[in-house]
């Protein structure tokens, strides 16, 4: 199903006053432009090397009009029209043979680009023709050039065309350009689409287009709402990983803070060698909380209540990051270390004795098995 807007006819006045071609003959940047042959007469386009190139082709398009073109520009430019020129050409030639007759090789070439405005057809083969695009035409016909470049495969006009539609991307026209993006196989416009309809789904939900598409086309919805679920997983995830990578950011802090302490001192506590600085530091809001759990860490008889436990795992992470041997001066810091090498030193010794377990047993049942088969034979 086509987007409806794709087959409105654009009215754009000329960009070009009508002049006499018999005084003035036709500059290069009149050939490039293509104006139509009721303006201007079939001749020869000269380019910039002044090499000469015969309009050959004629493109038929929806309204009956005919559009001048060169065939070996064309077919440089796109495989398909390579191709539908070849097949013309072996055509007309097998149509002369049989005729006799030379009437189909000095006719000019016929092809049909039916279904898209006028306009569009033209500024396609001007593209063509140019390797050049014009922003105000792909604005006016981006969804028709979108097509046509799809059709006859030129990758770099589809790209250009999907970079301008993504920035004109709208709540009246999301849902064409989204059909669109899905039929002509643009993948990177129809994510933008797609994260546009996220971002502003509501508004989207309100327009006409909406109601259509419920009715018309439900694998389409089915496909918007899967992905607006996703982004919301996706989002959460994120959230959550933010979340974290806030918490360990914090307990970094919380180490320099004990370690500023233990070394420096702040306020009201620091090392046992020298007297605590009375200027608050940087941080002093999370020095200040420390302070108070060293204080009742140092007065508590309990060691085993929550302020406790939790300056225990404080004192046990920061010996597990640090990296002095023996001059840390913060509390329990060598402590923590002589434990944790000793655990694991109990670790592998107590792999290596669960290995030799299981070799063991496996050596017993096969001793047994042994023993049963010397028994039953005789």
């Amino acid at each position: 199903m086509l987007p409806p807007s794709l087959y409105k006819q654009n009215k754009r006045q000329s960009l070009h006053s009508p002049t006499n071609e018999t005084e003035h003959p036709p500059s290069l940047v009149e050939i490039l432009l293509l104006r139509s042959p009721q303006t201007t007469k079939e001749r020869m386009a000269i380019d910039t090397n002044g090499a000469s190139y015969e309009q050959d082709v004629q493109i038929v398009t929806s309204s009956g009009k005919r559009i001048p073109a060169d065939s070996s520009l064309l077919a440089s430019a796109s495989l398909v029209l390579e191709r539908m020129l070849e097949l013309e050409k072996e055509r007309r030639n097998e149509k002369s043979r049989k005729s006799k007759t030379a009437t189909g090789a000095q006719s000019k070439i016929r092809i049909r680009m039916l279904g898209v405005p006028h306009e569009a057809v033209a500024a396609f083969i001007r593209s063509l023709q140019s390797r050049f695009t014009i922003e105000e035409e792909i604005e006016i016909y981006g969804m028709h050039l979108l097509v046509l470049s799809h059709v006859y495969q030129v990758s770099w006009l589809k790209r250009r065309c999907e970079m301008v539609l993504a920035n004109l991307l709208t709540t009246e026209t999301i849902l064409d350009v989204l059909q669109l993006s899905r039929l002509c196989d643009a993948q990177w416009l129809h994510l933008r689409c797609l994260r546009f309809l996220v971002k502003d789904f509501g508004a989207v939900q309100e327009t006409e287009a909406w109601r259509f598409l419920q009715d018309n086309d439900p694998w389409l919805e089915l496909e918007i709402l899967q992905f607006m679920d996703e982004s919301d997983l996706r989002r959460k995830r994120r959230r959550r990983r933010r979340s974290k990578q806030q918490v360990y950011i914090e307990l970094n802090e919380i180490m320099e803070c004990l370690q500023h302490i233990c070394e420096e001192g702040c306020t009201e506590v620091g090392p046992m060698d020298r007297a605590p600085t009375r200027t608050p530091c940087k941080r002093f809001e999370m020095c200040r909380g420390i302070q108070l759990l060293f204080r009742h860490f140092a007065s508590c008889h309990n060691k085993s209540c929550m302020r406790c436990r939790r300056m225990w795992q404080l004192l046990r992470l920061h010996s597990a990051l640090c990296d002095h041997t023996t001059s840390c001066k913060v509390p329990l810091c060598m402590h923590f270390k002589v434990k944790a090498e000793q655990e694991q030193t109990q670790q592998k010794e107590a792999s290596k004795w669960d290995l030799l377990v299981r070799k063991m047993k496996v050596i017993k049942v096969m001793s047994t098995m042994t023993k049963k088969l010397k028994v039953t034979l005789p």
